[in-house]
């Protein structure tokens, strides 16, 4: 199972890299032009996002800086434990959602402590591709496109960000 897994694992993202250009250009797609009009579109929208991504940031840091990360945790910690989660990965779960960058400092962290072939490395990175930056997308995107009643997208995205969470939990402890 694990040699399947590291196979298709592998092989899929330079599979679906050769797939998306060549699809294109036997549908007569312009691969180029329609690259590089999708990079002038990416541009402008990078240059509109930063005034929602820089708000974002302030509000991750108060949090992280004012110490309400760290009580979540404490008060969450016993409950998990008793299932058999090692508590060192519930700020991921935690983090996650809210930043990207800060989730994957975290990550790499972890795994620097406990290695990549630990439980708790395998399964922070299984959390950290299971799981969006909800917050961070909604801020950010919806903010650039004008969207201001993002309640559904919210709970949707938090709801998904929890059961990525708790799959990545058991699928990593039933496979590894």
């Amino acid at each position: 199972m694990l040699n399947l897994i590291n196979l298709v694992s592998t092989w899929a993202i330079p599979v679906i890299l050769a797939f998306i250009p060549l699809y294109a250009y036997a549908k007569k797609v312009p691969v180029y032009d329609s690259f590089v009009d999708g990079a002038k579109d990416g541009f402008s929208t990078a240059i509109s996002i930063i005034p929602h991504l820089v708000g974002m940031m302030v509000a991750i840091s108060i949090f992280r800086a004012s110490g309400a990360l760290d009580y979540v945790i404490s008060w969450v910690t016993p409950w998990i434990k008793n299932w058999g989660v090692p508590g060192e990965v519930l700020p991921l779960g935690l983090l996650r959602p809210l930043t990207g960058t800060g989730s994957l400092a975290f990550t790499t962290d972890l795994i620097r402590t406990y290695g990549p072939d630990s439980m708790i490395g395998r399964i922070a990175s299984t959390i950290q591709g299971s799981t969006d930056t909800t917050l961070y997308v909604l801020t950010v995107y919806f903010g650039a496109v004008g969207i201001r009643n993002g309640r559904y997208a919210l709970k949707v995205g938090l709801f998904s960000d929890v059961i990525g969470f708790v799959a990545a939990i058991a699928i990593c402890l039933l496979v590894f």
